[in-house]
């Protein structure tokens, strides 16, 4: 008997996309809707011999295109690839979310899905009431759901709010319940997508140990994320989707590999100008632009090169260009300074392009976020309210696994003094 739970096979889903015409209004009143609509029926019964009609405003867009995988049981499958490589699309199918346009699946067992916020929920519904809600829909019984209903509100850490609808929770709080839900109501099959990232730094950490749970408990898990670290640590094989199709990878490593080649092509160039700071600065001089060098990345242990370009209004003796790290959560990581241990710029008026350089990219990869600005004599000139994404790839130094380094690992020199006589 075969332990396969997933089978998919030739795996294709097609989408039409409609595209406004030049001086077409997107509003439309229910007279033009009807008359619409007759048109649009009327071109259905008299197209000759079943030919389609051309319409230059309509595209045929393959999200997934002839995609096949097995996954047995008790595995746990990281789903890789860039944004817009298919990903959510194809978990919506193993969920029976939406329908395949061609191809087919074949599942053994329950599925719990948690693909984004609210999922499943009813707004109006209390956190108990939803608990029970969501047991039902996977098939549980009352007794078993009650089995399981202070464990659920334990990991969640809502119990105050356990009987208020969850229209009034916050996008964490939603997560945590919808998570403790998937998690503990014992599915075959666990489909997790990066919905995660919503919650906290702490949260995330118990979560991935509760999918490692999972997943010794002989149960499949299906995660899909960013965060290569977690991927890493969760996942024993893997599936690389790009541009909506599946790539032969030998391992999770090779198709992280695959994932980090990608993004070091991609480039990185931010209008710094355009976005919103506080009032009063940028007067004397103003951020207008920060980008990658052509022939560097992001990769961890790799150099990196960055251009940022500053509009003085006048002449800055002094001028320091200061770059933060934050992890997601807001704890700051690194933070690389022009000053440090080097004399600062004398900039004359005008705008100038200001060349940095790292020998080594210290960050372990992962998405951080980015906080750039400029200072004169501990004076803040510029900086942003907001700060910029930027995800670090694994590079071809990165160590495989997660052995507690942190967000950022530096070489220590070290050497042996002469030998101590006891």
């Amino acid at each position: 008997m075969s332990d396969s739970v997933i089978r998919v096979e030739n795996l294709s889903k097609k989408y039409v996309l409609s595209h406004q015409q030049e001086g077409q209004s997107n509003y439309k009143s229910l007279r033009e809707v009807v008359s619409n609509g007759a048109k649009s029926l009327g071109k259905k019964l008299l197209k000759p011999s079943g030919k389609e009609i051309y319409n230059s405003s309509i595209e045929e867009f393959w999200a997934l295109k002839d995609v096949s995988f097995e996954i047995k049981q008790g595995d746990r499958v990281g789903i890789i690839g860039r944004n817009g490589a298919g990903k959510s699309t194809l978990l919506k199918i193993l969920s029976r979310i939406t329908e395949p346009t061609k191809g087919r699946i074949k599942i053994n067992g329950r599925i719990a899905s948690l693909l984004e916020v609210g999922t499943g929920f009813h707004p109006e519904l209390t956190g108990r009431e939803n608990i029970f809600l969501n047991g039902a829909i996977l098939g549980m019984s009352k007794v078993e759901i009650q089995r399981k209903f202070d464990e659920i509100v334990d990991f969640a850490e809502i119990e105050k709010f356990l009987d208020t609808p969850v229209k009034r929770y916050s996008s964490g709080m939603y997560v945590r319940l919808a998570f403790a839900v998937a998690a503990h109501l014992e599915p075959e099959i666990l489909i997790v997508d990066e919905v995660l990232a919503v919650g906290d730094a702490t949260f995330q950490k118990k979560c991935l140990g509760k999918m490692g749970e999972v997943a010794e408990g002989g149960r499949t898990v299906i995660f899909v994320s960013h965060n290569m670290q977690a991927i890493r640590r969760l996942c024993s094989k893997a599936v690389y989707l790009e541009r909506g199709v599946t790539k032969n990878v030998s391992s999770v490593e090779d198709a992280i590999q695959r994932y980090s080649a990608q993004s070091s092509m991609s480039t990185f160039d931010v209008d710094l100008d355009s976005m919103h700071r506080p009032d009063g600065i940028g007067e004397k001089a103003r951020l207008l632009r920060l980008r990658l060098a052509p022939d560097t990345n992001f990769s961890y242990g790799e150099p990196l090169k960055l251009t940022i370009t500053v509009q003085c209004y006048q002449k800055i003796p002094d001028l320091v260009i200061g770059i933060g790290f934050d992890t997601l959560d807001g704890n700051r990581i690194m933070t690389l300074d022009s000053d440090h241990n080097q004399v600062p710029l004398q900039i004359p008026t005008g705008i100038h392009e200001i060349h940095l350089c790292l020998d080594k990219n210290p960050l372990h990869p992962t998405i951080y976020l980015v906080s750039p600005a400029i200072h004169s004599n501990n004076f803040n000139l510029d900086y942003l309210t907001t700060p910029l994404t930027w995800e670090v790839s694994s590079g071809p130094s990165d160590l495989v696994g997660d052995r507690g380094f942190g967000g950022c690992r530096l070489p220590l020199k070290a050497f042996v003094a002469n030998p101590i006589n006891i």
